[in-house]
């Protein structure tokens, strides 16, 4: 279990943001700068909330101050732009924080990456790039995963695919997914739960252009 309730006052508008995801994938949607991203680099460690907490499973990793650091809070974080390392390997990349070797080759065969092993990222496609990213950050067998709009530089094709690939890996290995998007489809086909964010607060539902309740908590 998951539980976010945070304070953070950022430049244009304060975010304040409360929930809770369990072993279900959980869509923050919402406008570009409304506070996705600093939900989650707060859950990681990245960004400090003013107050509140954030606690995983039976541990606390903020309580007014930061209790846990960044590498021990067992967090996989897979970054829009895949944030792979350029001098490394396809190997190298995913070898860094793994747990178990075995563990993750196996991830690599499962996601048919396992050809690209001595490849470098400037060698490889962009779906290419996503898949390497996601079993990077599924080797360090974390207890939640973070993905920030993971699809958004994806063609209509590999977008399709990785839709498919995130929720076969997510029935397999199930821990709690909080997804970034603003893209609606995307919204409506992974989430478990759709929490619509706007300025710094969550909603129940989006009401502009749609009369239909999209979103629920």
């Amino acid at each position: 279990m998951l539980t976010v309730d945070i304070q953070k006052k950022l430049s244009h508008f304060d975010l304040s943001v409360h929930f809770s995801a369990k072993n279900e994938i959980i869509v923050l949607f919402g406008p570009s700068g409304s506070g996705k991203t600093t939900i989650l680099n707060c859950i990681a460690g990245l960004t400090h909330p003013d107050a509140g907490k954030i606690r995983l499973n039976d541990k606390t990793f903020f309580d007014g101050k930061s209790l846990i650091p960044i590498q021990k809070r067992k967090i996989g974080y897979l970054f829009q732009d895949y944030a792979l390392f350029p001098h490394m390997t396809v190997w190298k990349n995913i070898a860094y924080g793994m747990k178990q070797e075995a563990f993750a080759k196996n991830f690599m065969k499962e996601l048919k990456i396992e050809h690209l092993a001595d490849k470098y990222p400037s060698e490889i496609s962009g779906g290419e790039k996503q898949r390497v990213a996601i079993v990077r950050a599924l080797a360090t067998e974390p207890d939640a995963l973070l993905l920030d709009e993971p699809f958004s530089a994806l063609d209509d094709d590999t977008r399709s695919k990785s839709h498919e690939e995130l929720l076969r890996i997510h029935k397999s290995w199930r821990i709690p997914i909080i997804l970034v998007t603003h893209h609606r489809e995307e919204a409506k086909k992974l989430g478990d739960r759709i929490l619509y964010i706007r300025s710094g607060r969550l909603s129940t539902e989006e009401r502009k252009n749609t009369e239909e309740p999209l979103l629920q908590t």
